[in-house]
């Protein structure tokens, strides 16, 4: 099939409505009910009832409107500058609503696109030369971004997370209707300076643990997202993540070939190496969320903000 660009439009009164009841632990058993459909690293992706055809994010990290509102100009920039390197994105729209525990909650709206087409899922059905096709797609598209950065180096310089579930692809794409749909974290910076304020992504973590994640984890966790062969090995690390181990080899070499952009070829050791580091970092991350969502709920007596994955098979 072949996707329809929509134009979307959120009704921030609902939205609005919808965030005071909701029960961020139980989300179907909100007065108006949702359902997740998928987990990033940080972020959960889910339908709200009578809403067809769009999936949401919910940031809840702001202390007031205004800074969610200043947020959400950043995520539009950063949309626009993904799209002038070439990639395509599906529609999307934000709402930034107060939130029940009070401060403000930001909603990234986009348009909800066929499960069975995002590549995470392609790879567990398909022919591995269909795969092998769709990831060297997926691939030149990343190669623009830094084709993209090359041309306007040092004033302007995108970031992007490669992995497999962020990219849909139809069946028989061409480049340009394979759509990247991770924009709810804009990487990007202007003369050097990194214009997201990186305390955002520690937010989800607990207060007297944000000093090691800082420390230890976060400038390299953002800084990986600018390296060009970083962000190709991530992608291909990905496929022990979806257990898909066997396509390892036979992607980094298809990769290694097609690249119009990597200087030196990625090693299958090096994407052995990286996935069993990135998955000691967000194993780590995890556990540290989970241990405050029990101290909330069990010593303190308070609401926890997030929406957590069960048990993650990396």
């Amino acid at each position: 099939m072949d996707y329809v660009e929509q134009t979307l439009h959120v009704d921030k009164d609902f939205l609005a409505r919808f965030e005071q009841g909701l029960d961020p632990q139980h989300p179907e058993a909100s007065p108006i009910p949702a359902r997740i459909l998928g987990f990033g690293e940080i972020s959960s992706i889910f339908c709200i009832q009578n809403i067809a055809g769009i999936a949401f994010k919910r940031l809840p990290i702001f202390k007031t409107i205004e800074e969610a509102e200043a947020y959400a100009d950043m995520f539009r920039h950063y949309s626009r500058l993904l799209g002038e390197a070439g990639l395509r994105l599906p529609g999307q729209a934000t709402a930034a609503v107060p939130s029940a525990a009070g401060g403000a909650a930001l909603y990234i709206a986009q348009q909800r696109l066929p499960d069975g087409d995002f590549a995470h899922h392609r790879i567990q059905r398909e022919r591995r030369e269909v795969i092998l096709s769709m990831i060297r797609k997926i691939a030149a598209l990343i190669d623009g971004i830094w084709t993209f950065n090359a041309a306007r180096h040092p004033h302007l310089e995108i970031a992007l997370d490669g992995q497999l579930s962020n990219w849909a692809c139809p069946a028989n794409a061409t480049d340009d209707r394979i759509l990247y749909i991770d924009t709810s974290t804009p990487l990007f910076r202007i003369e050097g300076l990194e214009q997201l304020d990186p305390e955002k992504l520690l937010k989800s973590a607990p207060a007297p643990l944000r000093w090691i994640l800082r420390r230890f984890f976060l400038g390299d966790v953002m800084k990986r997202y600018y390296v060009h062969r970083d962000v190709l090995i991530d992608l291909i690390a990905n496929l022990h993540k979806e257990q898909r181990p066997d396509l390892i080899a036979p992607v980094t070499d298809a990769i290694n070939m097609c690249s119009e952009v990597l200087t030196q070829p990625i090693a299958v050791a090096e994407v052995d190496r990286y996935y069993h580091s990135d998955r000691v970092i967000w194993s780590l991350f995890l556990a540290f969320r989970r241990m405050d969502r029990w101290l909330a709920h069990n010593l303190f007596r308070r609401r926890y903000e997030f929406i957590l994955p069960g048990p993650i098979k990396r």
